[in-house]
C-alpha cells in the first residue's frame, strides 16, 4: 500500500463531518503527515485542522512555529499555536513534562468526539520498546504506543506507526518538503537519541529487519495487553463491577498476578496514577490484616485504604486545615478547602439563619429526628461512613448547635437536625 493510501484508510476510519486534526511539531513526520491529510480531504472533503505546541524550551521553537504557519498557509489548513509553560521541578524529567504540558493543550484544543493525529512512525515504536524492555517493564510498557486509542472522549491515533522513517524521508523528498530539524535529536546523553543513533544502527547492521522485528513485537504485545485487560474486566465485574471499592476475600482469592492486573486496570478506570511495583507489592501483602486495621499504601497522586472487608482506590484529596471555620448564610455557595458546593440549607422557620462552618473539633452532638440528641462520631459509624471521609467532614453550626454535617461533596453525611433542610442543585441534563 502507497503511503497516500495509508492516509486515505486512516481518513475513511473516521466519521463523515468528524473533525481531523494534525499534531503538527515542524519535524519531517509530522509535516509529511500534514501534507499528505491536506491532500486526502481535498479529494475526501473533510474538516482539516493544524495544532502546533510551542513548548519555548529551545532558541528555535520560534523558527518551528514560523514553519508552521508557512506550511500551513501553503496547503490551505487553518493552523492553532498553543504556547505551554513545562513544568521542569515536576519530577517527571523534561521529556514527561513536556509531554504532559503537550497532551493538556491538545486536550484544550481539540474537542471531545474529534480526531487527532500523531505523527510517529515504526522506528519509533521500535525505539519505544526497546526503552520499555530497559526498563524492566510488563507487558503494557512493552505494547509501547498504540496505534489507536480514545483518549478524555478524543479519538487519538497514529497513522505512520507501521510505516519506516527512511520511507517518510523518501517521500518527503520527492515531494520538495521542507521541516525543521530538532536540535536535541543529536544529543546522544538522551536514552531515546543513543538507541537512535548509536544501538539500532548497530542493530540493523547486523539484522536488517531490526526496527521492524521490534515494532512487530510491540504490537503482538499490545494484543497481549489487551486480552489482559479483558481478564482484568471480567474480575472486576465477578467483584461486584465497583472500581474504587473492591472486596478483599474475593480478591486475595485471585492469584498474585491477577490482583496486580486487577488493581492496576482499577486504577486506570479511575483516572489514578498507577502504584509503582513497591507500592503495589506493599498493599497485596496488607490485604489479609485484620479487618480493623487502618491499612494506607499511598503513592503519588492516589491511596489504596483497606476497611471492612473492602480496599477503596482513592484519589489524592485536599484536606481542612486546622481551625479553619468561616460564616455562612445557607444560601451563598460554600467556598471551602474541599472544593466549592453550591447546596443550601434552610430552616422550616424561614428565617435567614446565620451560620458557621468548620471541620470537626471533637465531641460533637447532633439532633436527630426522633431520637434526641446523638453523638456524632457514634452517627457517622453507624452511617457506614469510612474513617478517612469522617476527617474531611464540614460541620455547620447555628447558635452553638451542631445542625447539619456535609461530606466532600457537599452532601448531607447523616440527617440534618430536626427543623433544618439541605436542598441541592438540580442535576445537570442527561446526568441521569
Amino acid at each position: 500500500m502507497s503511503l497516500q493510501a495509508t492516509i486515505d484508510c486512516a481518513l475513511a476510519e473516521t466519521p463523515p463531518g468528524r473533525a481531523v486534526w494534525v499534531a503538527l511539531s515542524g519535524g519531517l513526520d509530522s509535516s509529511l503527515l500534514l501534507t499528505l491529510a491536506a491532500d486526502a480531504c481535498r479529494r475526501h472533503p473533510r474538516p482539516l485542522h493544524a495544532l502546533h505546541v510551542h513548548h519555548g524550551l529551545q532558541s528555535v521553537a520560534d523558527d518551528f512555529e514560523r514553519h508552521c504557519r508557512q506550511l500551513c498557509a501553503q496547503l490551505g489548513v487553518p493552523l492553532w499555536v498553543e504556547r505551554v509553560s513545562v513544568a521542569l521541578d515536576a519530577g517527571q524529567g523534561l521529556e514527561g513534562a513536556a509531554r504532559e504540558a503537550r497532551y493538556a493543550a491538545f486536550a484544550r484544543r481539540v474537542a471531545r468526539g474529534e480526531t487527532l493525529w500523531l505523527a510517529q512512525h515504526r522506528d519509533d515504536q521500535a525505539e519505544t520498546f526497546l526503552l520499555a524492555a530497559l526498563r524492566g517493564s510488563g507487558v503494557r510498557g512493552l505494547a509501547g504506543m498504540p496505534p489507536h486509542r480514545v483518549w478524555r472522549g478524543r479519538d487519538l491515533r497514529r497513522p505512520l506507526l507501521g510505516v519506516a522513517r527512511a520511507d517518510l524521508e523518501v517521500a518527503a523528498r520527492r515531494l520538495e518538503l521542507g521541516w525543521v530539524e530538532d536540535p536535541s535529536n543529536t544529543d546522544t546523553g538522551l536514552d531515546r537519541n543513543r538507541l537512535r543513533h548509536d544501538l539500532l544502527p548497530a542493530l540493523e547492521a547486523r539484522w536488517p529487519q531490526a526496527a521492524a522485528s521490534l515494532a512487530r513485537s510491540a504490537q503482538l504485545a499490545g494484543e497481549a495487553d489487551a486480552l489482559l485487560e479483558d481478564l482484568a474486566s471480567l474480575d472486576l465485574t465477578s467483584l461486584g463491577g465497583v472500581a474504587e471499592r473492591l472486596p478483599i476475600m474475593p480478591l486475595v482469592a485471585l492469584s498474585a498476578p491477577r490482583q496486580r492486573l486487577l488493581i492496576r486496570h482499577c486504577c486506570q478506570a479511575l483516572g489514578l496514577a498507577m502504584p509503582p511495583a513497591a507500592r503495589l507489592t506493599t498493599l497485596l501483602e496488607q490485604l489479609g490484616s485484620r479487618g480493623d486495621a487502618e491499612v494506607c499504601v499511598a503513592w503519588p497522586g492516589a491511596e489504596a485504604r483497606c476497611w471492612r472487608g473492602a480496599l477503596y482506590l482513592l484519589g489524592a484529596a485536599p484536606s481542612l486545615p486546622d481551625g479553619w471555620e468561616l460564616e455562612w448564610d445557607g444560601e451563598r455557595p460554600l467556598e471551602t478547602p474541599l472544593g466549592r458546593f453550591t447546596c443550601r440549607l434552610a430552616h422550616a422557620a424561614g428565617a435567614q439563619p446565620r451560620l458557621q462552618v468548620s471541620g470537626r473539633r471533637g465531641g460533637e452532638r447532633l439532633a436527630q429526628p426522633q431520637r434526641g440528641s446523638r453523638d456524632l462520631k457514634r452517627l457517622l459509624q453507624e452511617a457506614g461512613l469510612p474513617p478517612w471521609q469522617r476527617q474531611r467532614l464540614l460541620v455547620v453550626w447555628h447558635a452553638g448547635e451542631v445542625v447539619a454535617v456535609l461530606d466532600d461533596t457537599g452532601r448531607a453525611a447523616v440527617p440534618c437536625a430536626p427543623g433544618w433542610a439541605l436542598r441541592l442543585p438540580p442535576a445537570p441534563p442527561g446526568s441521569g
